[in-house]
């Protein structure tokens, strides 16, 4: 009787624990090509991939490409050390791209006349977890904010023009 007591309490500590487990999560701090900060990202482990919330100011108003870039450097001013886009599974570019489009493409970002933007979306393709489509690559990840729209086709970057801001997503 002892044995089954101590195994039915075992079993409930390990369901327990198992249940209250956090789902992974990792952030990104993004600046502008002077060093300034213009906003930050939140991300999280969610069971339909990883859920982004990204909150920006001081950007310039329009629609601009957002992407998440293969390498987890953002040296101003013009942000090429991120390198192209996290492509994993080696895609072409474009949400409108037959053979389907980067893990690292993301939708545009509509900036407000005020320089703000607000956003929450999730990222099909990407974990926070192990292997290659974990954003915890050995070079690391980044997320990164053009000039200019993406026009969701043109490989390997969609026209997006310069990189006005990037951030790197860290644990």
């Amino acid at each position: 009787m002892k044995k089954i007591i101590l195994a039915s309490c075992l079993a409930l500590l390990l369901a327990g624990l198992a249940f209250g487990k956090s789902a992974a999560t990792a952030e990104a701090d993004l600046a502008d090509s002077k060093g300034a900060s213009v906003g930050t990202a939140k991300l999280k482990e969610t069971p339909k991939g990883v859920s982004l919330a990204l909150e920006v100011s001081n950007l310039p108003p329009g629609v601009h490409g957002f992407h998440i870039h293969a390498v987890g450097k953002c040296e101003p001013p013009d942000f090429k050390s991120a390198g192209g886009h996290f492509n994993p599974e080696g895609k072409k570019h474009g949400w409108e791209n037959p053979e389907g489009h980067h893990a690292g493409d993301l939708q545009n970002l509509t900036v407000g006349a005020n320089g703000k933007a607000k956003v929450k979306v999730v990222v099909t393709g990407v974990t926070l977890g192990d292997g290659q489509n974990s954003l915890f690559q050995p070079q690391g990840t980044a997320l990164v904010i053009h000039a200019n729209p993406d026009d969701n086709k043109t490989d390997p970057a969609g026209n997006a023009g310069p990189r006005i801001a990037c951030g790197v997503i860290s644990k």
